[in-house]
């Protein structure tokens, strides 16, 4: 039998540990400057010793034109890069009261935001009133409706359940999957309101007639048939194609329509051309959908033959530690708790000032490879794209593959050529056929673009017809790539492009 026993021994292991500020400094990396601006207000309300440095009226600076003030700019980010560095030599807890304060000032507080934002045109930013003001939702604008309809207070109760059973396209579908319509929605809101199917088509009935027009149908057919209505065209060829041929009109199958109508085809082109005036998302005006607006969090300017990047730290707190607490732990006793207390939130701060500087660092020299490696781009536009993936811009700077990846997250730069997640540079390469350099993926988007756009509308390419096009440009792609690239863009197949007026 074999003796079990409890031994204690020692054993040496190496493992790597994150630290709390290395975990804070891959944090802040990572962040949008508006989550960036979040979280330095946090910090500020968490941590008593940092505080906000109030910038100078821009008025009381002096004068200098633009392109003074993006040269200006861009040598402060350069040499805020170089600070980084300066203060390496501060370890320590036991070492702060004999810190040299203006200096850590100076390193750490240094962060006045270049120029960019705040030199742009008013007529650049949007309108105050997308801002403040607030569209009304499509349950707001019928319920409004529904209150000045003559109706009783039952019929009101009715129509109420049968308003907030419309989806986003103003539909009565009775449940949010949209898989209940018809017979189906108008049982499901008798049930829950105690009353007879009729009932609930009569109270149906009048909000049919409410604005949006054509809202609270239940198909697109019912739909666009109140619509014809209430342009008062109840008999002939529109509402004919309406009620029985909607398949029919999809597949744009003219021809077909004009034989079951017995009319010819040009009857049937023009009776087509008013239906496509209708709506068939009567609730679209009052979608809660918001624009999503983008602030890039850097700008790329071409100053003569050079480009000058400047960081956006339009509305980022300028860091500075309190003066007050600098004098209170010269006064405090060593050891006590106010010394110990105010050294933890010294090292926190500065901490927090120094990732922060280096996250604005690694940002500026990201998007400067990225400028040196995509030249082309900036200069002459997207069919310009080159290649590049993650390593080029680790190698060349020396940094790790995920730290790249991280700064190009949620990061947008202004360039020349418009507005650019950071991330968009990064593309696969497709070979060419005359042995040139590889051509972008995003590239050859932007060639398929730009053929669909010149086509002739009423003889749209295929397909295989856009494969041999771009093999004269020296492009050999598949066609099922061609198609996966057409859908990315948004672009429809040559069968739904085709138009006939």
């Amino acid at each position: 039998m074999v003796e079990l026993k409890q031994v204690l021994s020692l054993k040496q292991t190496l493992q790597l540990v994150m630290t709390p500020q290395l975990q804070q400094a891959i944090k802040l990396l990572q962040l949008s400057r508006l989550e960036l601006s979040e979280t330095i207000n946090a910090e500020m309300l968490e941590n008593p010793v940092l505080e906000e440095e109030v910038e100078p009226d821009a008025a009381d600076l002096p004068a200098a034109s633009a392109e003074d003030r993006l040269r200006q700019a861009a040598e402060r980010v350069k040499e805020r890069t170089e600070k980084i560095e300066r203060v390496e030599e501060v370890k320590g807890a036991d070492g702060l009261n004999d810190i040299d304060w203006e200096q850590v000032l100076e390193n750490y507080s240094s962060y006045t935001p270049a120029v960019g934002p705040r030199d742009r045109s008013s007529d650049d930013q949007p309108p105050m009133e997308a801002m403040t003001s607030k569209t009304p939702t499509l349950v707001d604008h019928l319920m409004w409706q529904l209150r000045l309809a003559p109706l009783s207070e039952r019929e009101m109760d009715i129509g109420a359940q049968i308003i907030m059973n419309l989806n986003s396209d103003g539909y009565f579908v009775a449940d949010d999957e949209d898989r209940l319509a018809g017979r189906e929605a108008i049982q499901v809101v008798a049930q829950s309101s105690e009353t007879s199917p009729e009932e609930v088509e009569r109270v149906l009935q009048v909000i049919q007639t409410f604005d949006p027009v054509g809202v609270a149908a239940r198909n697109l057919r019912e739909s666009l048939l109140i619509q014809a209505r209430h342009l008062g065209i109840e008999n002939g060829l529109v509402y004919a194609i309406i009620e029985s041929h909607l398949g029919l009109l999809e597949r744009k199958n003219f021809a077909a329509i004009a034989r079951e109508l017995k009319v010819s085809k040009d009857q049937v082109v023009q009776a087509v051309q008013m239906i496509s005036r209708l709506e068939p998302r009567p609730g679209r005006m009052y979608t809660d959908e918001r624009p999503y607006y983008i602030t890039p969090d850097i700008y790329v300017y071409k100053l003569g033959d050079e480009y000058v990047i400047v960081l956006n730290e339009d509305g980022l707190p300028k860091l500075r530690i309190s003066s007050y607490y600098q004098k209170a732990l010269r006064a405090a006793t060593n050891g006590d708790e106010t010394q110990n207390y105010i050294q933890d939130k010294l090292r926190s701060a500065m901490w927090l000032i120094r990732s922060i500087h280096q996250r604005q660092r690694t940002i500026y020299r990201v998007t400067e490879s990225i400028v040196k490696f995509q030249r082309e781009f900036f200069d002459k536009g997207v069919a310009y794209l080159k290649p590049m993936v993650l390593k080029d811009v680790a190698d060349d700077l020396g940094l790790h593959e995920s730290t790249v990846s991280r700064v190009t997250t949620n990061k947008y730069v202004h360039t020349p050529q418009g507005i650019f997640e950071l991330k968009y540079f990064f593309n696969t390469g497709l070979r060419r056929s005359d042995g040139g350099e590889d051509v972008a993926s995003e590239s050859v988007k932007e060639m398929i673009r730009h053929i669909v756009a010149g086509e002739d509308p009423q003889k749209p390419l295929s397909d295989r017809e856009i494969v041999d096009l771009l093999k004269e440009k020296g492009i050999h792609i598949a066609r099922r790539t061609v198609a996966k690239y057409r859908e990315l863009l948004g672009i429809l197949p040559s069968s739904k492009r085709k138009k006939m007026f």
